[in-house]
């Protein structure tokens, strides 16, 4: 085989059954490989076993390559060309290493000799990405391409899955040689630290302390990050917490590992969570964090997150996310749901039966509580159409079900807030990295892994101008994909943070973006289904149209220009002074920020 037919091959030997990627002159061996791959293999029906979906850009198909990993659990792939079509996948490679989500990205580049003379397309990947990326491999051995490629997959999934680039320089797609089927790069270190988390079992002693602890705690909670779906330990957290009557409140990132609907679920805290997760966490007396790492999104003041709690214990699969923020008095590394289920059955054992003994019925009745005073809410009498009011009438139709992907800001918040999810994998976002254009490209590589869901692209009117092009990707390969633009004229979030914190002075997040008329824009893109809502009774008939129209739907809605997402936890702020706005109530005297903001601080 060629070097190209190589890859094509052990693409096909890891089961990758969809490509993202956008040619180019350094790649094109392989593009031709994997054309003539499927010509090769068409299915009776005509149908490719590993159709190649062409984006506007690479950012773009990074970002559908990380959608669809991050719908299905599996790796997703992106194929791209040397320079710039590989720095353009930057950006999706480090959002990816952010939210710790598997792809692969292969990239060509300019021949073996010509590396490092500045040639036509040439960029040092190696050197740019290597900060970015968990691992970059540059192969000039073209013996070793395939071992490498194999690797590269096995780096992508296992432990804390993360992105990897293989760069292969133009000669090595097109030397020849034998094809082996198997074999991997020797690495020694990584695998030893794989077989020590992955073997880690948890010892009696170990399982005796956390017994000790959770026995001891009156109100205990759970507070679930993205590493349980990551880790596809969602069956077992909802097992432990459903037996033992915990509490679960997640973090963006973790939208989904328990059912939002479920009566002990609080949904998602810290900066932009519900006000009764982030006072639950106040008043919790036992924290038990699983694949979460404290990130200042939700402990932006680490020494006065959990403040009551007089101990907080740690499962997570990185032994460096221990201890890293917040001091913990008990931790496990290793796999979580092996973990969860061995605490989980270390306890029953000893008849630790809390709901049967009633000892968390105070903590119960205190959550309900909370639940129903501090709930979401915004203006249902304002004239103007609500945020909120439009993801409700979505939610009220899908219920729990639909794969729901968003753009980055206000939009994002509200759509976390006010939608169910009653499985994993069905909340697409980009959470460390906040990288505004995600939304419509993830959602579109998550319509190829979930073909038989609904499949929602959230976004902003700022936020999916960054990749505005893809809605052409949208109806040229025919992926029934519905698009919501909540219209409110500028940078929304940063909006907000500019009424709050600069007098209301819209330095640059205006940008007069009045002009845009986004239903021609999505008509010229071939969009049957192109609507837009500026009255609130037109609102539920319109979504419900939407929904269910047979193919890409693209509806805009003008929303209140002035709407704001709460609760919200400013910089430098505890949750006991967390802002609720003008709907919501607040349980505190005051809830606005102790001492000078610093502005340095707010993002």
């Amino acid at each position: 085989m060629t070097g190209a037919e190589i890859v094509v091959q052990v693409l096909a030997d890891e089961g990758v059954d969809v490509i993202f990627g956008y040619s180019g002159g350094a790649i094109l061996p392989t593009y031709d490989a994997v054309f003539r791959y499927n010509q090769t293999h068409r299915s009776a029906e005509g149908a490719d076993p590993m159709p190649l979906i062409v984006p506007s850009n690479e950012q773009a198909a990074g970002f559908m390559a990380a959608g669809f990993a991050r719908a299905s659990g599996k790796v997703g792939v992106a194929l791209v060309t040397s320079g710039p079509g590989a720095t353009n996948t930057v950006t999706p490679v480090r959002d990816s290493m952010a939210d710790s989500i598997p792809i692969v990205v292969i990239c060509g580049q300019v021949p073996t000799a010509a590396i490092g003379s500045d040639g036509f397309q040439e960029a040092p990947i190696s050197s740019i990405m290597g900060p970015c990326a968990k691992h970059i491999f540059l192969v000039t051995d073209p013996l070793k391409l395939e071992a490498t490629l194999r690797t590269a997959f096995e780096i992508a999934r296992s432990g804390r899955p993360g992105p990897v680039v293989v760069d292969i320089p133009k000669d090595v797609q097109n030397w020849s040689g034998s094809y082996r089927g198997e074999g991997l790069l020797p690495l020694p270190g990584f695998r030893a630290r794989l077989r020590e988390a992955y073997g880690n079992a948890l010892s009696v002693d170990a399982a005796q302390s956390f017994y000790e602890l959770l026995n001891a705690a009156k109100r205990p909670l759970i507070y679930a990050g993205g590493g349980v779906i990551n880790g596809e330990a969602s069956a077992s957290l909802r097992r432990f917490a459903d037996d033992f009557g915990i509490p679960v409140t997640t973090t963006l990132m973790g939208i989904g590992a328990v059912d939002t609907t479920a009566p002990l679920s609080l949904h998602m805290l810290g900066m932009h969570g519900t006000a009764f997760a982030n006072y639950a966490v106040d008043d919790c007396d036992f924290l038990i964090a699983v694949g979460a790492r404290f990130d200042d999104r939700v402990a932006g003041v680490p020494s006065k997150f959990a403040p009551n709690a007089k101990a907080i214990a740690h499962l997570d699969i990185d032994p460096s996310e221990i201890g890293k923020v917040k001091r913990v008095q008990w931790h496990h590394i290793g796999a979580l749901d092996v973990t969860l289920d061995g605490l989980r059955e270390f306890a029953t054992a000893r008849g630790y039966q809390p709901a049967a003994d009633g000892r968390y019925a105070e903590w119960h009745r205190h959550i309900t509580d909370l639940k129903q005073t501090y709930a979401l809410n915004y203006d249902r009498e304002s004239v103007a159409i609500q945020p909120h009011a439009v993801i409700r009438a979505i939610n009220q139709i899908t219920q729990g079900r639909a794969v729901v992907a968003t753009g980055v800001g206000q939009h994002q918040m509200w759509a976390a807030q006010y939608f169910d999810f009653a499985e994993p994998r069905l909340w697409l976002t980009s959470g460390s990295m906040g990288t505004m254009g995600f939304g419509l490209p993830a959602a579109l590589g998550a319509a190829f892994a979930a073909r038989d869901r609904v499949v929602i692209d959230i976004d902003g009117d700022a936020s999916i101008r960054m990749n505005f092009g893809e809605l052409e990707t949208a109806t040229t390969y025919g992926l029934p994909v519905k698009i919501v633009v909540l219209n409110n004229f500028g940078d929304g979030m940063v909006k907000q943070w500019q009424r709050l914190f600069f007098e209301s002075r819209y330095a640059g997040s205006d940008k007069g973006l009045h002009r845009k008329d986004f239903i021609k824009a999505a008509e010229a893109d071939g969009f049957q289904f192109a609507v837009r809502v500026e009255r609130k009774e037109d609102l539920d008939a319109a979504v419900k149209a939407f929904i269910e129209f047979d193919g890409p739907a693209f509806l805009e809605v003008i929303i209140d220009p002035i709407a704001s997402v709460y609760p919200m936890v400013g910089p430098g702020m505890a949750y006991e002074q967390m802002i609720t706005g003008d709907w919501i109530p607040t349980r505190q005297a005051t809830s606005k920020p102790v001492g000078k903001v610093d502005k340095a601080d707010l993002f």
